[in-house]
């Protein structure tokens, strides 16, 4: 079997969970001995398309044409595409067009979570739809002391000294604003917030936010690789109080890391993520100021990190990358491809 990973932008998406997501595909298929290939002119058996935009849905009818299956992932809803970029509103309309045609076209689609695939079933397309997570790759988070002592030593941090971290694209959907009113009731905590967004695209209301931001409030931008999984390691805790997501990469980077989380009631953080077991849950800023407390007295427990390393642990890519193989064949079987 051969298949086709195809994202459109690749390298403009790099930043973000498509791209992350796309690396993942790559590593999860490699473990489980499928072929890829990224061209979409080379010959495979399937095609499986991380994004909707108008190259991607040329493709997908090419291929189509061809008798070829397409898979489409689920990266996206109606729903998290709000209170994101900059005139959101208005571009909300030719979004969800884009998103409906894209899906409509697919043979299959596949989502990271039950909860967007319930959302994308509700949109009537009339196209199965398989819940696959994005995964994680579980070794490259074993915990590392010179990491962490590289990302304290970057940020002046003195050891032990306590601070939060939060990742994501500095959008009022990923919770920032909550994150800003949460550190505000911790000045002796250090707050970093990761993630950067062209000003064009952001939110006047994000800007000015970040603009009246807490004093304790850190934001270096874009942070990757051994850094960022420094400070996943030594965080006090990840505050990530998105308000609506397909799954969360980062929520699983965290746990991967041994590193406190605490997270909103998103729809997508359930089932699987439970309040007290492996994380800790708020609704509100009133709620994360709660957990937070409970993670600096002591109260977030070994037995809680345990937990959450072995949910990280059931999305190891491996594992993905025998899901997807077997999503891959039953699709190739249903259409007379495989015998």
């Amino acid at each position: 079997m051969k298949v086709l990973l195809y994202t459109e932008g690749q390298s403009t998406l790099s930043r973000s969970g498509i791209g992350r997501a796309l690396l993942h595909q790559m590593k999860a298929l490699e473990s489980a001995g499928v072929e890829v290939t990224l061209d979409p002119n080379a010959s495979f058996d399937l095609a499986h398309v991380n994004t909707i935009w108008p190259k991607s849905r040329t493709l997908v009818k090419r291929l189509k044409k061809q008798g070829i299956p397409v898979i489409v992932h689920g990266h996206s809803t109606y729903e998290d595409f709000r209170e994101s970029f900059r005139l959101w509103r208005v571009l909300e309309p030719w979004f969800d067009a884009n998103l409906r045609k894209a899906y409509s076209l697919a043979d299959l689609i596949v989502t990271p979570t039950p909860y967007s695939r319930k959302l994308i079933e509700g949109y009537g397309l009339g196209v199965e739809v398989v819940d696959v997570s994005n995964g994680i790759d579980l070794a490259s988070y074993a915990p590392s002391p010179e990491r962490q002592a590289a990302f304290r030593a970057a940020f002046g941090l003195k050891e032990g000294e306590k601070y939060v971290v939060g990742v994501g694209f500095p959008f009022v959907r990923k919770g920032l604003l909550e994150f800003f009113e949460t550190a505000r009731s911790f000045p002796d905590v250090k707050f970093f917030w990761f993630g950067s967004l062209q000003r064009i695209a952001t939110e006047g209301k994000v800007l000015r936010a970040i603009k009246r931001r807490p004093d304790n409030v850190i934001m270096p931008g874009y942070v990757k690789g051994e850094l960022i999984k420094g400070a996943y390691e030594g965080a006090t805790a990840m505050l990530f109080p998105s308000h609506e997501e397909t799954e969360g990469i980062v929520v699983l980077e965290a746990l991967a890391s041994y590193c406190p989380l605490i997270v909103s009631e998103a729809g997508a953080f359930s089932p699987w993520l439970i309040d007290g077991v492996n994380c800790l849950k708020g609704k509100d800023v009133e709620g994360y100021r709660a957990a937070l407390l409970k993670v600096l007295a002591g109260e977030y427990d070994e037995k809680m990190l345990e937990e959450g390393y072995r949910t990280a642990a059931e999305r190891d890519l491996p594992k993905i990358g025998e899901r997807l193989k077997e999503v891959y064949s039953t699709l190739l079987l249903k259409k007379g491809k495989l015998s």
